[in-house]
Formats: structure tokens, sequence, C-alpha cells
């Protein structure tokens, strides 16, 4: 099943063609790794699928992005928001405690039920792999938890939203390879039941993770194929030249 369906997708900010002609499928329950070198247009790409590139006031874009055959554009800002969820480079947890960490989105909808609130925080984090390290303490504030921790708790508050599809730009670039395998993990166990598109500029995550690989360069897509054929047989040298850090 197509989740995301592009055609022709350019960006512009003000006279800089950030993206050029994308036309691409992301299927759902897949891992989409996409890489490339700085400027790409990795993260304009991440960034479009649920519109936050529309905060930049300077941004010009024709093409068609459709999810499950609905134009982005039409889809209300804060539904399209609650859909396709977005976690950081850097964990951003709110100043307050890990159980209103995760309850915040849940509450932000209208919900109330101490129950419901107590019961999705648990699936939640335990989706985010957290749920044993936090347990007996989820009083204690966010800012307590270690980095990798707080990627993981900002995970688990993506999670508590239910969306369908979660956008990862660069989410392990700060954490020491413990917490990396952590978040890794997570990643390939949350496709069973979320789509997922990570941006990374570490290939070997990339090759790790993703069940399809997308390289960018100048804001074209080079090429998108299964992982493992990407990164063994890449039809375009370019791709290759990057994948054995001939440039990037």
């Amino acid at each position: 099943m197509v989740k995301f369906d592009i055609k022709n997708l350019n960006i512009w900010f003000g006279s800089v063609h950030a993206l050029k002609k994308i036309s691409m499928e992301i299927q759902a329950n897949e891992i989409l790794s996409i890489i490339g070198p700085s400027n790409s247009g990795k993260t304009t790409f991440l960034r479009m699928l649920n519109r936050l590139n529309d905060l930049n006031q300077n941004i010009t874009m024709n093409g068609t992005v459709k999810l499950e055959n609905e134009d982005i554009k039409n889809i209300d800002m804060e539904s399209l928001r609650k859909r396709v969820g977005m976690v950081f480079a850097l964990p951003l947890p709110l100043p307050l405690s890990i159980f209103d960490n995760v309850a915040y989105g849940i509450r932000m909808h209208g919900t109330k039920s101490k129950k419901f609130l107590s019961d999705k925080v648990k699936e939640s984090l335990n989706e985010a792999y957290l749920w044993e390290e936090v347990k007996g303490r989820l009083s204690e504030s966010a800012f307590k938890l270690s980095g990798g921790q707080q990627q993981r708790l900002c995970i688990a508050r993506t999670l508590a939203v239910e969306p369908e599809v979660i956008l990862f730009d660069e989410p392990c670039s700060g954490l020491d390879p413990i917490s990396t395998a952590k978040v890794e993990d997570a990643m390939v166990k949350l496709k069973e039941k979320y789509t997922l598109v990570l941006v990374t500029n570490n290939v070997k995550q990339a090759a790790r993770v993703g069940d399809r690989t997308a390289f960018f360069l100048d804001g074209e897509l080079i090429e998108l194929d299964n992982t493992d054929k990407i990164f063994t047989a890449p039809q375009d040298k370019r791709t290759d030249g990057y994948i054995r850090g001939k440039f990037g």
C-alpha cells in the first residue's frame, strides 16, 4: 500500500531551488532511509511531508504530495501533523515530568481519562523501548534522563497521539552507540504499526534499518531502491561514490 505519493515536486526558498522534480512513493509499514551530503535536500524533503516548511514565508512549492490519495495541502495542518509526527535531531523534552511529556499530546487533543492516559503512556514508552528504564520514576523531570533516554521519550510522545507516519531527522546524531542501537531497535519494531522515514548522515545506520534507501544530491533524487541493492550494486556512480565516502 502506498502511504505517500509524490509527483514532480519542486521547492524553492527564495531563488534557491532546494528540491527538483522529485517523484517517488513511500510504502506503508516500511523504513525509508534518506541519505546524501549536506545541502542535498534531505531535511527539506522530510519537513515537506508534514508541511513544516510552510513556517518559512519565503517558500514556493509545486507538484503534488498525497497522503493516502489526499493532497496534503488540503489536509488541516493540525490533523496532518497528528497523522505525520516528527522526531528531531536533538531531543526536545518539555519542562514536565516523564509521564506528562508523553501525555501532553493526548491531553491537547481533549482526552482526560486517567486510565486511558496511564495505559497510553505505558504503551508508548514500551514501544519506544523506554518503559523498563523509567517505570519507577514517571513523576521525575524529563531533564533527569540521559540524552538517549530523552530521545526515546520524544519518540514515545510522538507515538502517544497515534500517528500513521513518523519522520526522523538525524535522531541519533548526538547519541552514543548503545543509545543509537536502542533507538534503531525501536524503529525496526515500530514499522509493524507505522511508516517511518529516516534522514541520516550515517550510511551504516541507513543500511542497518532501511527497507529501501533514497539517495539525494543537490536537490535531486538520484536513486531509490531496496537498501541491499543500493549498498551492494547501486545503479548510479554518484550513489556508489557517496556510499564509499569519496565525497560528502
